[in-house]
């Protein structure tokens, strides 16, 4: 087991690829802690776990990663419950504002920043108080986005959060090697999830749909996030830091236009703006824009 007897805190780890994550971390004899925003997802995801002989191993606890002291107290349950901390997966996501630039509300900018950006920053900052008090190292994963990387791989919002994601990770990355701190993000593509697929369709339907998107043959799924995490986890990638780790079947190696290829009105021309609130629990809201 390549994690045994190692303890792990994931944000947004109650659904799609956290709680891919955390089956897969566990399995590989990990202690995870499931910090998410949903309390019936993460009851669910913790009730799953524990029908299947897992549940000595995880606990949840409800977490606003847009708090920093719900991400401290992540963090301190670890340490609390299972003795200390060897990684953290920042991973806590949702779409955020979608629109256009002209038309985004300062409090829907702040709402997705707060959510892709602020959560990682508090994440980095109090597993590593614990990681240099520690002595021992530790990994850093967060979760980016091909959005991150170009124009017009997703919304404006998201993607201008996404890429600070990325150099956040880098510059933390440099800031934290003289501690054996490794920190790296990974950069998806369309993984089939709970905060993906288009409200109207089916998840079944969604990933039909998704299955033409890129060069490989069908859609991402939670455990392709989960397996580079948890090689991002492990001593397999001790030489491995700053790096941005991109897991897309090929997409942005034939340049995407996602707008063109979702076949959906780019944000310029949209009639509407949306904030996406992901799988919190909470509800989206949609404006109608002004004529």
């Amino acid at each position: 087991m390549r994690l045994k007897d190692k303890v792990a805190v994931i944000t947004g780890g109650a659904g799609g690829m956290g709680l891919a994550t955390v089956e897969r971390f566990l399995a590989e004899g990990a202690k995870v802690i499931i910090a998410d925003f949903n309390d019936a997802t993460g009851a669910k995801a913790l009730s799953d776990l524990t029908a299947a002989g897992f549940g000595a191993n995880a606990r949840f606890i409800k977490t606003d990663v847009a708090k920093e002291a719900d991400v401290a107290a992540a963090v301190a349950l670890a340490v609390s419950e299972f003795g200390g901390l060897d990684i953290i997966f920042n991973n806590a996501g949702v779409g955020g504002a979608i629109g256009p630039v002209w038309e985004l509300e300062e409090a829907e900018w702040d709402y997705t920043f707060d959510v892709l950006v602020k959560g990682v920053f508090f994440g980095i900052k109090h597993a590593t108080r614990v990681f240099r008090e520690q002595g021992r190292g530790g990994s850093i994963i967060n979760t980016a986005s091909v959005a991150g990387l170009s124009g017009g791989c997703g919304p404006l919002a998201y993607s201008a959060a996404k890429a600070a994601v990325v150099n956040l990770s880098r510059a933390s990355a440099v800031q934290l090697a003289p501690d054996h701190i490794r920190v790296n993000a990974i950069c998806p593509g369309f993984i089939l999830t709970g905060l993906t697929h288009p409200s109207q369709k089916t998840l079944e339907e969604a990933g039909q749909f998704m299955d033409n998107m890129q060069p490989w043959p069908h859609h991402g799924r939670g455990a392709d996030i989960a397996g580079t995490a948890l090689f991002l986890a492990s001593e397999d990638s001790g030489f491995v830091t700053g790096e941005a780790i991109v897991v897309d079947g090929g997409l942005t190696a034939i340049g995407p236009d996602l707008w063109n290829r979702y076949g959906t009105p780019r944000e310029a021309t949209m009639t509407k703006t949306r904030l996406n609130r992901g799988t919190t629990g909470a509800a989206n809201t949609t404006r109608e824009l002004k004529k």
